[in-house]
């Protein structure tokens, strides 16, 4: 067979199999008696499971050419591994049921060719993070809440093995002498791998999933995340070529709202991403996606965040997207918003508008500008339109809680204005909390102008009319 060694014409003996007095009933899995259940739980293997694959792990490795089998395609790939397992198996008289013979082949096709006890993980799209801290434990957050799983490695060497290969496929790397990395997936879900000796309890790997369909302002409108009067605003917002910042905390969708922003600027408007790991999903035809890249082996050749923002503005950008915003660019990213990019956006971490303006004008500080306060500020005045505030709320639910126009400077303090929030009015019976969007009667916000210039005045008007309190609905 192709992908087998040429001096092996079987298998080679592995180690016995160790036994069992009901050899079926322990591969048996069983579920986790937890109360309440986490939904879709992965069974939990016994420790003679772990052995026994561990076992026929190592005999397969001894019978493949793996420097054969990387030239096969996946799917071929992984039918030469099952025939390989399937006559290691009946070599060394294994006894296990059908069902958990193939639970035993998804296993190791996974470890050989995947990210091993990952993928299905991967697999789920309800789920939004993974979270793996050391070997024997792994969380995951469904509906905006954490939950242990019955997910385990083989040991932290093999954890290791998995995340070296996550970050390599996009030229980076994790070891001990460069323990921190973040990467991302051929899917763009967003990586991140701290490795001993700086992680004590073995490699933690984050990952940060995306959903495989696309969301949108309107499915967001489903979700209870905006009101669609908000939607309509927002959509508004995106198309008249408004400066905004996206703040929020972690997990609290930012990005995802970036990406639904974007769905509104034309298509014939060139577009550059600027990211640490590319996890945006434009769907223009005329997007540069741009990347950063950490230093090599000598610590050389790093290009930075702000290296990137700088070099857009000699590629004729219409449009500068910045995927995080979280250091001295964001000097760069304003002098580029104010100076004919209109329609620039970026999100940071804060926990209010109010909190993102000062964020700002810290970054910029903490940059080695030499700038006095008040020259900061009015370069924020005059960059920055709307910032818009993304929040995860107690009962793991996403909202919108702020839209937020910059008006400008009085005195030395920079005055903002309220143009839609999020009441919290309070929960129902099964403990998920209960609001309402609201407009706060700003009949002429300051983007007023802008939208009349693209002929969006009257619909922005109607949607600023309709979502006024009395209107509103409960979300």
């Amino acid at each position: 067979m192709f992908g087998r060694r040429a001096s092996t014409g079987a298998a080679p003996a592995a180690a016995p199999i160790p036994s069992r007095p009901e050899p079926a009933a322990a591969y048996r899995p069983t579920m986790v008696p937890a109360a309440p259940p986490p939904p879709a739980a992965e069974p939990r293997r016994s420790d003679d499971y772990y052995l026994t694959k561990s076992t026929i792990f190592s005999a397969l490795i001894e019978a493949i050419d793996l420097s054969q089998l990387s030239k096969l395609d996946a799917e071929t790939a992984r039918e030469e591994i099952r025939d390989i397992v399937n006559e290691i198996i009946s070599i060394k008289n294994v006894v296990m049921s059908i069902a958990e013979q193939e639970d035993l082949l998804d296993d190791i096709c996974n470890d050989v060719l995947g990210y091993g006890p990952l993928e299905p993980l991967l697999a789920r799209d309800d789920i939004a993070d993974i979270m793996v801290n050391g070997a024997a434990k792994t969380y995951i957050e469904v509906a905006g809440k954490i939950q242990l799983t019955n997910i385990r490695f083989r040991d932290n060497a093999q954890l290791m093995n998995i995340c070296q290969r996550i970050v390599s496929q996009v030229g980076r790397r994790v070891d001990e002498s460069s323990p921190i990395c973040d990467a991302r997936l051929m899917d763009g879900s967003r990586v991140n791998v701290i490795a001993p000796p700086l992680a004590i309890d073995g490699p933690a790997l984050t990952i940060r999933k995306f959903k495989k369909d696309k969301l949108t302002l309107d499915q967001l409108v489903k979700f209870g995340a905006i009101s669609p009067d908000g939607a309509e605003v927002l959509k508004i917002i995106g198309k008249v070529r408004c400066n905004v910042l996206i703040s929020g905390g972690t997990g609290s969708g930012k990005t995802t709202l970036l990406n639904c922003l974007t769905n509104y600027i034309e298509l014939d408007e060139r577009v550059i991403t600027c990211e640490d790991a590319a996890e945006l999903q434009l769907q223009q035809p005329h997007t540069v996606r741009l990347e950063t890249r950490p230093p090599n082996l000598e610590g050389t050749g790093a290009i930075t965040m702000r290296d990137l923002v700088r070099n857009c503005l000699r590629m004729r950008p219409e449009r500068i997207i910045v995927g995080e915003v979280r250091g001295p660019e964001a000097f760069d990213l304003l002098q580029a918003m104010n100076t004919g990019h209109d329609g620039s956006m970026g999100t940071l971490h804060a926990n209010s508008p109010r909190e993102a303006l000062s964020r700002l004008e810290s970054m910029i500080t903490m940059g080695g500008f030499s700038l006095p306060s008040k020259t900061i500020r009015e370069m924020i005045v005059t960059s920055v339109d709307v910032i818009i505030q993304a929040t995860r709320l107690r009962d793991g639910s996403r909202r919108i809680t702020h839209v937020t126009e910059v008006l400008g400077l009085e005195g030395d303090v920079i005055i903002t204005q309220d143009v839609i929030l999020y009441d919290i009015l309070g929960e129902d019976a099964q403990g998920k909390l209960k609001g309402r969007h609201r407009s706060t009667g700003i009949g002429q916000p300051r983007f007023m102008e802008r939208a009349r210039y693209y002929g969006e005045e009257e619909r922005l008007a109607a949607a600023l009319d309709r979502a006024d309190l009395k209107d509103g609905s409960l979300l």
